[in-house]
């Protein structure tokens, strides 16, 4: 189980050859978490397969009266609609995410990805979420505000980490938090207290919200097209450990196709579909309506059976 703020389910699934579902916003309770940006995180399965994702989600979804956004909507039988198929549904293509300098082997399995729902009856339509450009700045925005908002408490006193040998309260406060979090952390708390002080919450927070609702608008507008979105998960295979930390921005670039899932609240998937050149994994992903999740499941367990993924990491203990 992990949380997807803007994509911490996905990413990883795609990096790893494994399954991972963003459940729609208010799906499954947060409670219990450690909140990052209370209007984008939400808790989801990750799994070796689309059935487990869905046996998961279905032991997962639920109201719960100790959430205040936890929705209180029928939660179906997941599982016994997976093998359905994908007749008759139409499968949007967003064009806006063609992104440039992405590797040719995303766009090629992207395409492939389209052409085995089509072999399996679905349909294959063009759409366009006009705003998507404006998704990474608005999440990076919305984010690190609510983050410095919910990190606030963290302080030494009544929350987390309490660094010792403090001089008074100041040196406490400022000692516990550059000891308790980590550089990247420390980061976006900064950028969140900025946008959000005064002189700047309008030009920065505020049009980032209004961006947000154009941003949700688009995908209404898509799905009144189609049934289902089908696009990368990112625009690269998996990096090395640390291999963007000098270079956040760099890092912030492989959100692109995974951010606008949240700030709309809707479901994602992500479904293992082939390997780089370099015999990494590489995913799809599947979005959805708002608590449409069987039709997103029913689209992947589609792409899961025509992929046929059954690449498997060399056993560590034969690497040396």
């Amino acid at each position: 189980i992990g949380t997807d703020t803007g994509g911490s389910i996905r990413q990883p699934a795609a990096f790893t050859g494994t399954v991972g579902l963003k459940p729609t916003y208010g799906r499954c309770s947060r409670w219990g978490i450690i909140a990052y940006a209370s209007s984008l995180d939400q808790a989801g399965p990750m799994t070796r397969t689309v059935r487990d994702a869905a046996i998961l989600l279905g032991a997962m979804a639920s109201h719960d009266p100790k959430d205040s956004t936890s929705v209180d909507a029928p939660v179906p039988d997941y599982e016994a609609d997976l093998d359905e198929g994908v007749k008759g549904l139409r499968v949007g293509i967003p064009k806006e995410y063609r992104v440039e300098r992405a590797p040719p082997e995303i766009d090629a399995l992207w395409a492939k990805g389209a052409e085995w729902l089509k072999a399996q009856g679905a349909e294959i339509v063009d759409v366009s979420l006009p705003h998507t450009k404006y998704a990474l700045p608005t999440y990076y925005i919305v984010a690190p505000a609510e983050a410095s908002s919910n990190l606030a408490r963290y302080d030494g006193m009544r929350y987390g980490y309490r660094a010792p040998g403090e001089h008074d309260l100041i040196d406490l406060y400022e000692r516990t938090r550059a000891e308790g979090f980590g550089r990247e952390v420390r980061r976006r708390i900064m950028i969140g207290t900025y946008v959000l002080s005064a002189g700047y919450y309008d030009a920065y927070y505020l049009r980032a919200q209004r961006i947000r609702t154009l941003i949700a608008r688009d995908f209404t507008n898509a799905f009144e097209r189609c049934d289902v979105l089908l696009a990368p998960v990112v625009p690269s295979v998996a990096f090395g450990i640390g291999a963007k930390m000098d270079d956040p921005v760099s890092m912030y670039l492989t959100d692109v196709f995974t951010v606008t899932v949240n700030l709309a609240g809707l479901p994602g998937l992500s479904v293992p579909a082939g390997l780089s050149g370099e015999g990494l994994p590489l995913g799809l992903q599947v979005i959805g309506r708002a608590f449409d999740e069987a039709t997103v499941l029913r689209t992947g367990r589609a792409l899961e059976v025509a992929a046929e993924f059954k690449a498997a990491p060399q056993p560590w203990w034969r690497l040396a």
